[in-house]
């Protein structure tokens, strides 16, 4: 399975308090933080919902 590769690029001031959640749920705390995951329906959602704030890239 492929792999995601979700780093932070913007700050979360002034984001939602469920778009902050969904940071904190894929853990990324400070900018330039870099998390990698497995690629399935759940990650890809959450990153849709905080895609202003994120880069991400798969990695094979």
């Amino acid at each position: 399975m492929a792999k995601l590769k979700v780093t932070q690029k913007k700050s979360r001031i002034n984001s939602t308090k469920r778009q902050k959640r969904t940071l904190d749920a894929l853990g990324l705390r400070k900018i330039n933080a870099t998390r990698e995951f497995e690629d399935t329906p759940q990650i890809r959602g959450m990153i849709e919902k905080v895609r202003h704030l994120i880069a991400f890239e798969e990695i094979k």
